[in-house]
């Protein structure tokens, strides 16, 4: 058994005062990007059906800086991240490598920062920079420099900004550990975007880019390296997931090549198939020994393995359940919910609903009406599925065979982070606001 340091006892006694009156079941919370199972759900959670500026805000808070990471939940606290600029430009756009000219401006310096909300008193609790630099590449005009999104286990918070490093904080804001990776150079320096996932004592961290590509493996309590493996890949946004299977621990990578699976334990691959695109954004969702992963670019690719079996390059082999070509999605990632996948074409209003285990349309594509372009994943609790778009409105529908529109509300924001669930609220972060959104107490 591993003792338990000064630094350990200080964490344990601070998440039991955060924790404490709340719920002890870990998917009460939301402590990753996708949540609990990592596919869009919230098992316990009942947010509203409808809010407005005015109807079902809890509190709406000011939050510095720029960031579409997701925030994540544990006990009474939400985690997010930001990037502040401060001093002056040094150019109005910055260009990638190979000359896109679509980017953020960037300023002469970045402060990467981890910030700690009560949701109970909706105020910030901590805010703890961790890294300052003038980043060495801008990010596209639709993103963000703070677009990683943190993943905790209520004991650490682990924030990731890429190419500024991984860092480990107490509940406290201490900061326990940091990890550097080097300096990613991405596709058309469209920025980056991929989260660490966290199984058991294992961070995993995919590092796709236009130069050596790896996927790599950490020890939570220190940040040192298990194992780290080289992939033939480029940039890619896609955060990976972790599935077991056959009392084996896959951790699933999508791929421009080949989605992977990697042993959890030594990185050793287990299985890959093709079918995906480039610029792979989407993360892969799985249940019941099945994964799922889709990708849309110049052309559009998605891909259903049955575990059962899978071994080697599994291209065009019967561990391919089904594929699809039209109508894939290419920003936000799909939902898995209830036996059946959501997903968007490309990142537009058109969603398509499917049987996940056979692939077939149950009932297929539907346009959404009130709803324009997506970039936050869609999310699902109590038999409702929200989505939100670019412009701060999100439609509620029900997850029916033949889904119902049930609300259709706005917030005054832009929104292009993934919507967070847990009990009776739903978290939306916007441009400038995190806004908490439950039904009003009488």
């Amino acid at each position: 058994m591993r003792p338990i340091g000064p630094i350990g006892l200080v964490s344990l006694l601070a998440l039991a005062a955060v924790s404490a009156g709340w719920a002890a079941d870990p998917d009460a919370h939301w402590p990753r990007w996708r949540g609990p199972l990592d596919t869009g759900e919230s098992p316990n959670a009942n947010p509203p059906i409808e809010w407005s500026p005015e109807k079902n805000i809890r509190w709406k808070l000011p939050i510095p800086g720029r960031g579409h990471s997701t925030p994540v939940i544990w006990g009474d606290r939400v985690y997010l991240t930001t990037a502040i600029p401060v001093g002056k430009r040094l150019s109005p756009t910055y260009s990638g490598r190979d000359g896109a000219h679509n980017n953020l401006p960037i300023t002469n310096r970045q402060e990467f920062a981890v910030i700690a909300v009560s949701r109970s008193k909706g105020k910030i609790e901590w805010q703890k920079t961790v890294h300052r630099e003038i980043p060495h590449e801008g990010a596209h005009e639709s993103a963000s420099l703070a677009s990683n999104s943190p993943v905790t286990d209520g004991q650490r918070i682990y924030a990731y900004f890429g190419s500024r490093g991984l860092f480990c904080l107490a509940p406290d804001g201490k900061l326990l550990w940091k990890k550097l990776f080097g300096k990613k150079h991405t596709k058309h320096g469209h920025g980056e975007g991929a989260s660490p996932t966290l199984h058991s004592d294992t961070l995993i961290v995919n590092w796709d880019h236009q130069e050596q590509s790896f996927v790599t493996a950490l020890d939570k309590h220190s940040g040192k390296e298990i194992w780290k493996k080289q992939r033939e890949e480029l940039t890619s946004w896609a955060t990976p997931i972790v599935v077991e299977h056959g009392g084996r621990q896959q951790v699933i990578v999508p791929g421009t090549g080949r989605m992977r699976a990697y042993d959890l334990k030594t990185g050793e691959v287990i299985w890959e198939c093709a079918g995906l695109s480039a610029n792979i954004c989407a993360s892969p969702v799985a249940a019941d020994g099945m994964v799922y992963a889709g990708s849309s670019y110049v052309k559009r690719g998605f891909v259903a393995v049955n575990l059962a079996g899978a071994a080697g390059d599994i291209t065009g082999t019967k561990n391919v359940a089904w594929t699809r070509v039209r109508g894939t999605p290419y920003v936000p990632s799909p939902l898995l919910y209830q036996g059946s996948l959501y997903f968007f074409n490309h990142y537009q209003n058109v969603l398509t609903r499917l049987e996940a285990q056979s692939g077939k349309d149950a009932p297929g594509a539907m346009r959404l009406p009130g709803i324009g372009n997506i970039y936050a994943s869609p999310v699902a609790a109590q038999g409702r599925v929200y989505i939100t778009d670019l412009d701060g409105s999100t439609l509620v529908m029900s997850a029916d065979p033949k889904p119902k529109f049930l609300a259709l509300n706005h917030l005054n924001d832009g929104i292009a982070a993934s919507p967070a669930l847990a009990e009776n609220e739903l978290y939306l972060r916007g441009a400038k606001h995190l806004y908490c959104i439950a039904e009003k107490q009488e």
